[in-house]
């Protein structure tokens, strides 16, 4: 059941990314402008007043005749409009008619690391999920676990929230799936593995699913070889100081992230 939610999650995820590209140019008059902007401003029978250019740290650019405007913080329509207003009042011109385009959105920009198919860097438009983003970077990879970092900036510091993906498909409840803002940063880390030797079939390291018991990881390690006996089963595992400690388990015990499961031989 939990590897047939992993799949669904997987194919929901991937099959999601086709409706979503790369940074494309956008027009948006519904973000604040911030520094690392690249616009493209036009005023309307004056090429010559046409120009490309990118709000500094200051959330200033500058603009022919006019010199540095401040536009850190306002809407493109605010910023057109000051634009004008300006080039009026100074007389250049008579009702300009200006309009800015975003050629690039930094402030709209997200960063997806860890185990995703494609990291990155992506634009966003108006609200995304993280499901949405998710997809954007092709889904959560097969070595990815459920677990989700976002990272984001709250006014002088750094706000850290953990997102059981799982639980989201598990429940239905979209509550659980956050509203991603420019700016932010998602990571997936990998998936919780344990590792089984001895006397079982395919010896290795394994994706620990949830609330996986001793005998499931001996399931799927390919259960036991010819000399392996249930009865001599241990873990070896480390304590919260690090310490490598050795424990006898039975079949129902729960196996944990990088755990040591090995099989004895049989002495009969």
């Amino acid at each position: 059941m939990v590897k047939m939610l992993y799949w669904i999650l997987g194919l929901l995820l991937f099959g999601l990314s086709a409706g979503f590209s790369h940074a494309d140019a956008k027009n948006i008059h519904t973000n604040m402008f911030s520094s690392g902007d690249i616009l493209k401003i036009i005023v309307y029978g004056n090429p010559d007043l046409t120009l490309e250019t990118k709000v500094n740290e200051s959330g200033k650019i500058t603009f022919p005749l006019l010199g540095e405007i401040t536009i850190g913080g306002m809407t493109p329509s605010a910023a057109e409009k000051k634009i004008a207003d300006m080039l009026q009042r100074e007389g250049f011109l008579r009702k300009p008619q200006v309009t800015i385009l975003t050629t690039t959105l930094y402030s709209q920009q997200i960063s997806m690391l860890g185990h995703v198919r494609n990291q990155g860097r992506y634009t966003i438009d108006g609200e995304r999920s993280l499901t949405d983003v998710l997809a954007m970077a092709g889904g959560i990879s097969p070595d990815g676990g459920n677990t989700v970092t976002l990272i984001r900036a709250e006014d002088d510091h750094f706000v850290k929230e953990e997102i059981n993906m799982l639980a989201i498909f598990q429940s239905g409840d979209m509550r659980l799936n956050p509203t991603i803002r420019g700016g932010d940063l998602i990571y997936v880390a990998i998936a919780p593995r344990f590792y089984i030797y001895g006397e079982v079939q395919r010896p290795g390291f394994y994706r620990l699913e949830p609330n996986m018991t001793v005998v499931q990881a001996l399931s799927t390690g390919g259960g036991l070889n010819q000399r392996g006996t249930e009865r001599g089963v241990r873990i070896q595992r480390r304590d919260a100081d690090g310490m490598l400690q050795v424990i006898r388990v039975k079949p129902n015990d729960l196996v944990q992230p990088d755990d040591v499961v090995y099989i004895q031989e049989s002495l009969f």
